[in-house]
């Protein structure tokens, strides 16, 4: 029989994530065969699993911590945010609609059998199921239909360890307050609590340690140390975002837009001593980067329109003006165009239109389908910031509303086996190609392009992401085996 254990906590970014992958690493390293599992998850980043289906990326780097290609059981119900109000609901990978909070909180009823169904096949043939909440169970709002928290463990009957994170501040208050909150029977599936990042000396927290444990009932089974760990994050939430410094001999900076999604196309370029990634929310904050990314977005035209508010539409075009790199992945790339099209309200009011950043010719229209797609091929018509690239093999995905057209094929990059994957101007690239800079060597002759434009010599990587991703589930699993009580976590996976 298949076994789960659930990573509560006391709030949104506490640590949840991270420490639901250490599990699944552990319990892959002791020779169990495990998986995540995520019931609903609120993000803009988001993957395209072989079969087309859309899912959150924490799930898919638990998936990695186990060994398993990413599944859509694995988060059955994935929430993105297109406005302030509405969300669109996309339901075992696949489109369903799009509604309001109070809209989807009346849908949750229906969505409680999909996400037992979703969990019964996954667990099939596992030794392990490790589970992960949403924000907080004391929400007490939210009680009613949940299906992600203590309403998630009750329908598959799993044990609770509860999280609260002590670098915040309020630990003690946050778990005893997220305890007293619960009803009895909740109370009762929490088995142990975990204090996670932090810093400093355990011994000096031990008495308020043994003071928790006599005023809830409940052992605290680990202190995890504040740890760098670079795995992809969850969301806008990420101290990823704050960067700003600027140490490298290459500048990239990313625009932060409202909407922006799948930022972690771009935690790759951390793998690079001679690059300083730092993100920027307004004008002055960009500066004169050697690199300007605009990234993807789950709403471009709004996007869009939160720049040229700003005034960075006009320094976009400065900096592409005077021979700064100008890259737009996705949403980005249909910002590059001369105007965006939504005739079926995708994305807000029907028939809006819009002009782009006008650096391409090419206009783009908004479909009511969407487009979700692993995607390979090879570079050619390789040229500017792509020099060098010429026949190179490149994977990755693509997840848009939009189609573009109008671009000069002798501008085209064809990158994919379907035909075109984006352009490349002097001192422009664009694609609707997400995780295209994952592959090292790729994004190592990109960066030496760059190199060579500022007299540097061009230098060299010495390992692959999947090289750097598996050294860092290797330290995660590591430290955190030393941080916490897994004799107790073993003891909870058994009943006990």
């Amino acid at each position: 029989m298949t076994k789960n254990i659930m990573v509560q906590g006391t709030a949104s970014s506490v640590g949840k994530s991270i420490l639901t992958a250490a599990l699944c690493r552990i319990f892959k390293e002791d020779g169990m065969k495990v998986a995540p599992f995520k019931s609903q998850n609120m993000a803009l980043n988001s993957f395209i699993t072989k079969d087309g289906g859309e899912m959150g990326r924490a799930q898919v780097v638990q998936a990695e911590a186990c060994g398993l290609e990413p599944s859509v059981l694995m988060n059955p119900v994935l929430l993105k945010p297109s406005t302030d109000t509405k969300a669109q609901v996309i339901i075992n990978g696949k489109v369903h609609s799009n509604k309001s909070a109070v809209e989807y909180h009346a849908f949750k009823p229906e969505v409680r059998q999909l996400v037992k169904e979703a969990y019964d096949k996954l667990a099939q043939g596992m030794d392990v199921i490790v589970l992960e909440g949403a924000g907080s169970p004391a929400e007490i709002n939210l009680r009613d239909n949940d299906i992600v928290n203590m309403g998630m463990a009750e329908m598959v009957d799993a044990p609770v360890i509860l999280v609260g994170d002590i670098d915040r501040g309020g630990v003690f208050a946050s778990i005893v307050g997220t305890i007293q909150l619960l009803s009895e029977d909740e109370r009762k599936r929490v088995k142990g609590v975990i204090i996670n990042k932090f810093r400093g000396d355990v011994e000096i927290l031990k008495p308020g340690l043994k003071q928790l444990e006599d005023i809830t009932g409940i052992p605290v089974i680990g202190v995890i140390p504040h740890m760098r760990i670079m795995l992809e994050d969850e969301d806008s939430v990420s101290e990823r975002l704050e960067r700003r410094e600027r140490t490298g001999e290459i500048d990239i900076c990313v625009i932060k837009t409202p909407r922006m999604s799948n930022y972690t196309d771009f935690d790759v370029f951390e793998l690079f001593p001679d690059v300083s990634l730092r993100y920027a929310a307004a004008v002055d904050e960009i500066g004169d980067p050697d690199i300007l990314i605009l990234p993807g977005s789950k709403n471009t035209i709004e996007d869009l329109s939160f720049m040229k508010a700003s005034g960075m539409n006009m320094l976009i075009t400065m900096l592409h003006q005077n021979g700064k790199a100008i890259v737009g992945i996705c949403g980005g790339f249909q910002m590059l165009g001369e105007k965006i099209e939504d005739p079926y309200g995708v994305e807000g009011q029907e028939g809006v239109s819009t002009y782009g950043l006008g650096l391409t010719e090419m206009r783009t229209v908004m479909a009511r389908e969407k487009v979700t797609t692993q995607v390979k091929g090879k570079i050619t018509n390789a040229s500017n910031l792509l020099e060098g690239l010429e026949g190179f093999d490149i994977e990755g995905y693509e997840i848009h509303m939009g189609q573009s057209t109008g671009v000069d094929e002798k501008d085209t990059i064809t990158m994919t086996e379907n035909g075109a994957g984006g352009i490349s101007y002097p001192n422009l690239m664009g694609t609707y190609i997400h995780g295209i800079f994952d592959n090292t060597e790729f994004t190592r002759q990109f960066l030496n392009n760059i190199r060579k434009k500022k007299g540097l010599e061009p230098v060299e990587t010495d390992k692959s992401f999947r090289e750097h991703k598996e050294q860092e589930f290797a330290k995660l699993a590591a430290e955190t085996r030393k941080n916490l009580n897994m004799e107790k976590i073993y003891e909870i996976l058994e009943g006990k």
